[in-house]
């Protein structure tokens, strides 16, 4: 009887172990970009990047704000938080855009102004619940900070009469600041 057992055991342990198989990695990507999204279904990639981290020791805020520019598009963020914490860091985690202003996300693209001089424009509203970053590492002593977002924008259009005649949206994805350089600043 044990035998039998014994056998039964073997042959549902071949046949399990037959049925696994294990994952391989057959390649990865990496990107050496600074900072990079896809806006709508078309990968981009800024040229131009600032960031910068500032502390405020009248009112103990901390901003984290950065851009990227390039092609006539831009992306701004910032993130302000209430802390004593005077330090070139900044807390790891998920900041929601939301009703109050200490999460605010712009996707901007170069137009004429009312003066006829080019500027950067946002393209519609980021809205509450609209847009996300990430902060997934900070170095603050070499001050390099690396994280995704993405985000939204919504624009409605109106006729003469104040009437919706068409909404833009438009979609920044997949987004990343990669090892990006910022500077600190504490008055």
């Amino acid at each position: 009887m044990k035998k039998i057992y014994l056998f039964i055991s073997l042959f549902l342990a071949i046949l399990l172990l037959q049925n696994c198989t294990k994952d391989t990695v057959t390649a990865t990507a990496n990107s050496t970009n600074t900072f990079f999204a896809i806006i709508n279904d078309t990968t981009w990639n800024a040229d131009t990047v600032l960031a910068s981290i500032t502390y405020n020791s009248a009112t103990k805020t901390k901003v984290f704000a950065c851009s990227g520019t390039a092609l006539n598009k831009q992306v701004v963020m910032s993130v302000s938080l209430n802390t004593t914490s005077n330090t070139a860091g900044f807390p790891l985690s998920t900041y929601n855009v939301n009703l109050t202003s200490d999460v605010f996300m712009s996707y901007n693209t170069k137009q004429k102004d009312q003066n006829g001089n080019y500027v950067f424009l946002p393209l519609g509203t980021v809205g509450p619940g609209s847009g996300t970053m990430t902060i997934t590492a900070v170095d603050s002593v070499n001050k390099v900070i690396t994280g995704t977002f993405s985000c939204s924008s919504v624009q409605n259009n109106y006729d003469n009469n104040g009437n919706i005649i068409s909404v833009n949206r438009q979609s920044v994805g997949d987004g990343a600041f990669n090892k990006m350089h910022y500077t600190f600043t504490s008055n």
